[in-house]
């Protein structure tokens, strides 16, 4: 009996006609790349995180910190104060939740504070002088980075001593103020030259009584914006800035057993539980809007909430009296805007704190010919944030942008960097970014499970005075931290291209160098693309 002829299930292709993964001809080739993390792109201060967070894996926490401080010279002030946008844009969000950044960026700056770490000032001295006004983080951070490429930098500030709203605006719970002095400090060593209290009246004069050859803006808004209010006791009513900045100062305003703070901003936030720890009994947010139209960050509301801060949403001072005021009931219109409904009722109140936004300090620059404002903000080009004046610059709180801290520190750098190239008559060739590695890039099989690390917090009963409240983590929780991240976009030399590659194409290339690819035996099959867990690989059309 003949044998049972066997049947092929599996047809194969007719390389002649077909086209499979691979074929006679190759169509398409594999290349190394490097994507764009996209808590990088999403950092105000421009920092490489994914490359500071490697060394932090690798035990190598002076290199990381040096690779931070290129772009940020405070990395224990951002540590704490920074809203963290990069964490928002973190990839690992979509898995078990996004690597915490900023408590691994205080690690680093906590440990360089301990350990005296100093910044390496530059061999070569350009011989050009430079003005920064304010010592804000905005003016400090392009002093150092002017200072670090050689000129000699001087800071004029109006205030007692420097950091500008990090330092009078920020309430030392949330930032320490020997933490502020120590980044701060570093600078100074430098060779940065800090002048206090010196209000800038003329511009002009300064510049050129000084031999300045260029100036950077970086005035703070430490102008609260103001409200007619009807009152018959002018003193039971405050700005916010003015009275963060008291407290900051030493002095302990008396504000009675009841405060309320009309406004619903970050600022606002900060008031409030200042007065909280001032002896105010009832701290209260007044605010004409909504808790999701509110412009505080969720995390100062829940805060402010969890310390006891009671909201009143939709409603508006219309007048303040002998330890009260009288609000009217809002509500929203078919706009979402906020409409007085013509009812009223009536608040304890013994003091009265208005954060209604703030504006920039700009009076002086005024009389400067060609100078363009936009209300308090002063116009710049986007790309060089040179003003219409020659060698006058400007940043921060003093032109159009978010206030915060990272901003002002970005602008500092970016400023820095347009200076030296406007010394050097040298005009400024944009870089082409590279692409964003998106998570749907992601080959996550290479990641396992890992939560988020969690920093310790004072207890809320315990927070009846200015002790921080949120500490550091230890540097093994640092590390497990930093091994978070999945290393969007660039080559972590998993071996797994090497491994994948069924013609052994992929040719490594030694610890820190990567690998290369034998296109004399790449067949363009793709395996390796398909695996890498960073998409550090991509397809391209035979070239």
């Amino acid at each position: 009996m003949d044998a049972p002829t066997s049947r092929n299930l599996t047809h194969l292709p007719n390389l002649d006609t077909a086209r499979g993964r691979v074929g006679p001809v190759r169509v398409r080739m594999p290349i190394y790349v490097d994507l764009l993390p996209p808590c990088n792109h999403a950092c105000p201060a421009g920092e490489n995180i994914q490359e500071w967070l490697r060394l932090v894996k690798a035990k190598q926490d002076e290199e990381a910190w040096r690779e931070l401080t290129r772009n940020n010279p405070f990395p224990a002030i951002h540590g704490r104060v920074c809203y963290h946008p990069c964490e928002t844009a973190c990839n690992r969000i979509e898995l078990d939740g996004a690597v915490s950044i900023h408590s691994v960026e205080r690690y680093l700056g906590d440990l360089a504070i301990e350990n005296n770490w100093q910044f390496t000032a530059p061999t070569r001295r350009t011989g050009r002088r430079v003005l920064v006004i304010g010592a804000g983080p905005s003016g400090l951070s392009a002093a150092y980075q002017l200072a670090m490429l050689g000129h000699e930098v001087e800071i004029h500030d109006s205030s007692d001593a420097p950091g500008g709203m990090m330092r009078y605006g920020i309430p030392e719970y949330r930032l320490p103020r020997d933490v502020l002095d120590a980044e701060v400090a570093r600078i100074v060593e430098l060779g940065v030259t800090i002048v206090q209290n010196h209000t800038v009246t003329d511009l002009l004069a300064e510049q050129e009584k000084g031999h300045f050859d260029a100036v950077f803006v970086a005035i703070g808004a430490h102008l609260s914006k103001r409200v007619d209010i009807p009152t018959m006791d002018a003193g039971k009513i405050v700005d916010a800035v003015g009275f963060l900045r008291d407290v900051a100062s030493g002095t302990k305003p008396v504000i009675g057993r009841r405060v309320a703070v009309y406004g619903g901003g970050n600022t606002a936030m900060d008031a409030a539980r200042v007065a909280r720890r001032l002896g105010a009994e009832e701290s209260i947010i007044v605010y004409r809007r909504t808790q999701e139209q509110m412009p505080a960050h969720a995390d100062e509301h829940d805060e402010a909430v969890r310390e006891g801060v009671k909201m009143n949403w939709l409603r508006t001072i219309t007048e303040v009296d002998a330890g009260a005021m009288q609000v009217e009931i809002m509500e929203l219109d078919e706009n979402g805007k906020a409409r007085g409904t013509g009812r009223f009722e009536s608040l304890e109140a013994d003091t009265v704190i208005l954060a209604l936004g703030q504006e920039a300090d700009s009076g002086f620059l005024q009389a400067i010919p060609g100078m363009r404002f936009d209300g308090d903000v002063v116009t710049v080009d986007t790309t060089t944030l040179m003003t219409d004046v020659p060698g006058i610059f400007a940043g921060g709180d003093a032109v159009p942008s978010e206030r915060t801290v990272t901003v002002g520190v970005g602008h500092g750098k970016k400023a820095a960097r347009m200076i030296d190239l406007w010394l050097q008559s040298r005009p400024h060739v944009p870089r082409e970014k590279n692409d964003i590695a998106t998570f749907e890039k992601l080959n996550l099989w290479y990641w396992g499970d890992n939560r988020r690390s969690t920093q310790p917090e004072l207890a809320v009963e315990h927070r009846q005075n200015f002790d921080e409240i949120v500490g550091g983590l230890a540097p093994d929780e640092a590390r497990t931290e930093a091994w978070r991240c999945l290393s969007c976009g660039n080559c972590i030399e998993c071996d797994g291209c090497l491994g994948s590659c069924p013609e052994d194409a992929v040719i490594k290339l030694g610890k820190g160098l990567r690998y290369r690819y034998d296109y004399a035996k790449c067949t363009g099959c793709g395996t390796c693309y398909e695996q890498c867990p960073v998409h550090a690989i991509e397809m391209v059309a035979e070239r």
